[in-house]
């Protein structure tokens, strides 16, 4: 049975980007080691239109009762979220910007968090819908460390997805740019060598 590899790519940068580089070579790596697997590649890093009062109405209507334009305005979030519901691994690239996410990465995710689409709320709490999936984020940051007090990027990351259901979560990290590049692009790569090596 083949399986479908998410890739998501957030960097403002197109070239030179650490997190591009480091989560085409994970990608590249666990295709090969996944019989019949199919890579999708999601850039968000132009940004998708923000949440507004009309998708928030549409959202929350009954499916049966929305209209053309309601339709209209989830036609986008639709789309990313049977996007994700199909794809049995995700790799995120995620640059730390200022602490945290990019603003387009957080767009997206805005767009794929929907009550009862891919988590529902229960009477013993919210229940993420998206179990079974294995997730990787590839961080990268100039002096920012990952695990650290101050790190909202991959804790923030972990959180959502663990919301979502899917709690199967690697974090490889690149994030002493600013500092030692070289040693830091270094450790990532051995990082993703080692997760590759032990992927089903």
């Amino acid at each position: 049975m083949s399986k479908t590899i998410l890739k998501i790519d957030a960097s403002a940068r197109k070239a030179g980007s650490a997190t591009r580089d480091l989560t085409e070579k994970l990608v590249n790596g666990l295709a090969a080691k996944i019989a019949g697997a199919k890579t999708v590649t999601r850039d968000v890093a132009a940004g998708f239109p923000l949440v507004d009062e009309e998708w928030i109405g549409a959202n929350f209507t009954d499916p049966a009762a929305r209209t053309d334009e309601q339709k209209a305005k989830l036609a986008l979030s639709d789309s990313l979220v049977a996007e994700l519901k199909a794809a049995d691994v995700i790799v995120i690239a995620a640059p730390v910007y200022n602490f945290g996410i990019p603003a387009s990465l957080k767009s997206w995710i805005d767009l794929v968090a929907r009550a009862r689409e891919t988590f529902q709320y229960t009477e013993a709490g919210p229940e993420g819908l998206l179990k079974g999936k294995k997730a990787y984020i590839v961080a990268a940051s100039g002096g920012t460390p990952v695990g650290s007090s101050y790190d909202y990027a991959t804790t923030y990351l972990r959180h959502v997805f663990g919301f979502l259901g899917i709690t199967d979560v690697e974090v490889v990290a690149a994030d002493k740019l600013a500092m030692d590049a070289e040693g830091s692009i270094k450790a990532a790569n051995e990082a993703i060598d080692a997760l590759v090596a032990k992927a089903a």
